[in-house]
């Protein structure tokens, strides 16, 4: 606020909250609502997690189902470490079922050698990535209004994913199916992402599930990882 030369009352007018808000969040550390939280970062041109890390901790789930660890708004509340720890503690089983997920290289560049590592341990390893000519793929860029950006990223992910087709343990195929859910499983944890019409992956929910026993949330979400995987097809080397 001081090197953008913003008052209380000056931020205050623009997310339409009380100055006496603003004074508290940068008197008492206060957290505002999500909504105005992001609209002040952006007038401010910060991060919003930066302003408030609070907002990005999960929230406590309620006792709902015994596999359901925590539920988080969107995707972006969840720091990139939270995938990789799960990926790196993982001792028998990785899938990962997405259309893109290119988020997951971009910030942490050592994911394919992560994946080697794991598979080298004994680790068996499943990527399903879309298949960027298939019709749904196509329909998921309109939905979301990303256009033929999804496209994009998906041959961008298969770029990133193809060195590893060669790899001992690890499996990369390529799926056309509607994708409900993008699915990271890590032994018997799992972040799944919901898909919501009109909204990007990021912006949408996800829930942390660790399995607790058969037929729960966890194994519909295997379940339905070993349908897609039975229907994708293979990645040749290059």
């Amino acid at each position: 606020m001081a090197a953008g030369g913003w008052t209380y009352a000056a931020l205050a007018n623009k997310v339409e909250v009380d100055p006496k808000s603003v004074e508290r969040w940068v008197n008492l550390g206060r957290t505002p609502r999500r909504a105005t939280a992001m609209l002040a970062a952006e007038i401010l041109g910060e991060d919003v997690h930066a302003l408030w890390p609070a907002l990005r901790q999960a929230r406590p789930a309620r006792a709902v189902s015994p596999e359901l660890v925590a539920l988080y708004d969107q995707r972006a509340d969840l720091p990139v470490s939270t995938f990789v720890d799960m990926l790196t503690q993982a001792r028998e089983h990785i899938d990962v079922l997405v259309y893109a997920a290119v988020f997951l290289h971009e910030a942490y560049p050592r994911l394919n050698d992560l994946l080697r590592e794991r598979a080298a341990d004994g680790c068996a390893i499943r990527i399903a990535i879309g298949d960027p000519d298939s019709p749904n793929v196509q329909q998921r860029g309109a939905e979301e209004r990303f256009g033929h950006g999804i496209e994009s990223r998906c041959r961008l992910a298969l770029m990133h994913y193809r060195p590893l087709a060669g790899v001992s343990g690890i499996e990369v195929r390529t799926h056309a199916t509607t994708l409900y859910n993008s699915i990271y499983r890590a032994d018997d944890q799992a972040l799944v992402n919901a898909h919501v019409w009109g909204v990007n992956a990021y912006g949408a929910p996800v829930w942390h599930l660790r399995r607790s026993g058969s037929g729960g949330m966890f194994d519909t979400y295997a379940d339905s990882f070993a349908a897609v995987w039975a229907t994708a097809t293979p990645v040749q080397e290059r």
